[in-house]
């Protein structure tokens, strides 16, 4: 008998890793995630080389490799990187879309242009992810500096809990702009189907 086939080698934002891993193990899926640190996201300039690297590490172990970012502010850098490695890449422009859907996330934006979105990761990581990598705990001054042009941040709740809430309560007081929720459909199932579908096309 020939050896079972090797897992599928997911690159992803270290924002999505425990909500993949959580998805993979209750449909069985054989892939094994490789994480990325989540404050890339604070310099998308550097995702896509990020990604090259670990596709080059990674390559000579997996049959498959795929990548679970969206184009996450490198503005088409990374579907370069794709193209050039052969791998695909989850669709949408932010990981909002691929938790919410592209659709609600233009819908909630063009409702009021000034929207702030946050994710149960962002919202639980608030303090250290956004505040202190903003360098608002030493210069809460420039507080407007940053949000002054938005009116409103979504938490796009995918697991609406009392201690998630009052965090959302909390990070909209700190920015100083009014809280809206969106509860996404299901605890994962955005990102459920993008994954299905990011397998299902990958060469």
């Amino acid at each position: 008998m020939g050896n079972p086939p090797k897992p599928v080698g997911i690159i992803a934002c270290g924002a999505l890793t425990l909500d993949i891993d959580a998805i993979a193990a209750r449909r069985e899926w054989p892939i094994t995630v490789h994480p990325l640190p989540p404050l890339l996201h604070n310099r998308p300039e550097r995702i896509a080389a990020a990604v090259d690297t670990a596709i080059e590490d990674l390559r000579p172990r997996y049959e498959r490799l795929a990548v679970a970012y969206a184009d996450c502010g490198t503005y088409g850098a990374l579907d370069d990187v794709c193209e050039h490695q052969g791998v695909q890449r989850l669709a949408g422009s932010h990981c909002y879309d691929v938790y919410a859907g592209v659709d609600v996330i233009e819908s909630l934006s063009a409702q009021e242009p000034g929207t702030y979105f946050l994710t149960d990761f962002l919202i639980a990581g608030f303090e250290r992810l956004v505040w202190r990598e903003l360098g608002l705990d030493r210069y809460p001054e420039l507080r407007d500096d940053y949000f002054g042009n938005y009116t409103r941040v979504v938490w796009l709740a995918q697991r609406r809990t009392a201690d998630l809430e009052r965090a959302a309560e909390r990070a909209a007081r700190r920015m100083g702009l009014v809280l809206a929720v969106r509860e996404v459909s299901g605890a994962d199932s955005g990102l459920e189907a993008a994954l299905a579908r990011l397998l299902s096309t990958t060469p």
